[in-house]
């Protein structure tokens, strides 16, 4: 994972400086910096023409010292060695060996987020945010913020991720970052709020993301490749599915110009769920085997217990009915043996919705309330909160119990509601109109199927 990269000048210059072949906009790092070298020869008891000796002019130190412009790494090593400090630390304020020691421990965290270890890696994060802020250097700070920002992600704590990333995007604004590095931060910025259902935000921050990658005349297909995977999922959302596929198509062209396994995958994992949507489920499940196939290869259990799940799915609508309850299990043994209790929720959610369809009400009652433990508190599975509940209250129905049925339909609408998809509550009131013709009250029960059927009609096919 990379979060940002080297931002350090790479200008060249003639032996002899001059002001005006390198001024540029003030900025607060040269600022700083001007300000540290002014300190330095100060109480070094030199002026700036001693300082400047025969190498550089006077009138360039004073331009070094009033911001007005930045020095090329090999001029700050040797103003360091005239005054006789450590580069380092005119650079940026810190010393190298410390920050060869944040970067080290900031390596480590990534390490353990790449090792998907989300708790230990949140914790590994937490002391370098403030850390690399006391450094005052952009760079770090950018990397600690969408590192921590990420793990928190990971751990469902949606909100705190959201200020994290909002604090490294506007970091990166400063000029010393690069068109690229402010994609990769409104990447991660898209992917959070999309999971916090805000899916009209997360569409326009992977447009803007994708603009600047695409303006930034740099190689970055494997990023562009990852924001079109995440855009299909806005578009899925919207039930625009032409758009979707458009997206789809795009990733992976660009993920295969890359041969990125991960990319591949995650181009090839959306794809499967847009032929899903569209019904073609034989199509979907060639694109879930071929996701699977790729996190596989990377040894990452996670996506291939999340990719079982979709394969036991496809399966079950393809009436293979004992094979979708094994990989079912299977997906959630994997996700309990990694302690992922929201994807282990899922998978049992999947196994209830195969029961309840196969005439096991019963366990299908109690898979559903599984599922929902499992799922307790995690807002960015809305969705598969939704569908539990929804599974819960028809196995109630079946067994009429109806005031306990209605409670968790009206739950379900409400998960529904907070995840913005009409075709998701259209399913809750058509249950919902289930229940009323049970109890006979048919005037209700007709009302909820138009409601459900109007609703089904402003969906974008």
């Amino acid at each position: 994972m990379k979060y940002a990269l080297d931002c350090n000048s790479a200008e060249t210059m003639p032996m002899r400086e001059t002001a005006s072949r390198t001024t540029r906009k003030t900025s607060p790092e040269g600022l700083r910096l001007g300000e540290r070298l002014r300190q330095l020869r100060v109480a070094a008891g030199l002026t700036q023409s001693e300082l400047a000796g025969e190498r550089f002019s006077k009138e360039y130190v004073s331009q070094i010292e009033r911001g007005k412009t930045r020095p090329t790494a090999g001029t700050i090593e040797w103003l360091a060695d005239r005054l006789g400090i450590d580069a380092g630390f005119l650079a940026s304020g810190v010393a190298t060996d410390e920050r060869a020691r944040l970067e080290g421990a900031l390596s480590r965290a990534e390490a353990l987020y790449e090792a998907q270890e989300d708790v230990e890696a949140a914790e590994a994060f937490e002391p370098l945010v403030g850390a690399a802020r006391a450094t005052g250097m952009p760079e770090l700070q950018v990397r600690a913020l969408c590192g921590s920002g990420l793990a928190k992600m990971r751990t469902g704590e949606h909100r705190a991720a959201v200020e994290l990333l909002n604090e490294a995007r506007s970091i990166s604004e400063a000029e010393s970052f690069s068109d690229v590095e402010r994609a990769d931060v409104l990447f991660w910025l898209g992917c959070c709020r999309y999971q916090l259902t805000s899916v009209q935000t997360a569409l326009a921050l992977f447009n803007e993301a994708l603009a600047l990658a695409d303006r930034s005349g740099l190689p970055c297909d494997a990023l562009k490749a990852n924001i079109l995977s995440w855009r299909s999922r806005c578009w899925q959302r919207q039930r625009d599915f032409e758009g979707a596929r458009d997206d789809v198509e795009r990733a992976l062209e660009l993920s295969q110009g890359v041969e990125d396994l991960r990319t591949i995958g995650a181009a090839y994992f959306q794809a499967s769920l847009i032929a899903d949507r569209e019904g073609h489920w034989v199509l979907a499940r060639n694109y879930a085997e071929k996701a699977r196939e790729a996190y596989s290869q990377l040894a990452d259990r996670v996506h291939v217990s999340q990719l079982t799940n979709n394969l036991g799915g496809l399966n079950f609508l393809l009436g293979n009915t004992d094979q979708a309850v094994k990989l079912l299990k299977e997906s959630f043994s994997i996700a309990l043996d990694l302690g992922r209790d929201a994807d282990a929720g899922r998978a049992v959610s999947s196994l209830a919705q195969v029961h309840l369809r196969t005439g096991s009400i019963v366990l299908a009652e109690d898979q559903a309330r599984q599922a929902l433990e499992l799922l307790d508190g995690r807002v960015d599975y809305v969705d598969e909160i939704g569908s539990a509940q929804l599974v819960l209250g028809r196995s109630l129905l079946e067994q009429d119990r109806l005031d306990e049925a209605e409670a968790a339909f009206t739950a379900a609408e409400t998960s529904f509601g907070e995840l913005g998809s009409g075709s998701h509550r259209a399913a809750a009131w058509v249950a919902r109109g289930d229940l009323a013709a049970r109890r006979g009250d048919h005037e209700k029960a007709a009302e909820l199927y138009r409601t459900a059927a109007e609703a089904l009609q402003d969906v974008r096919f």
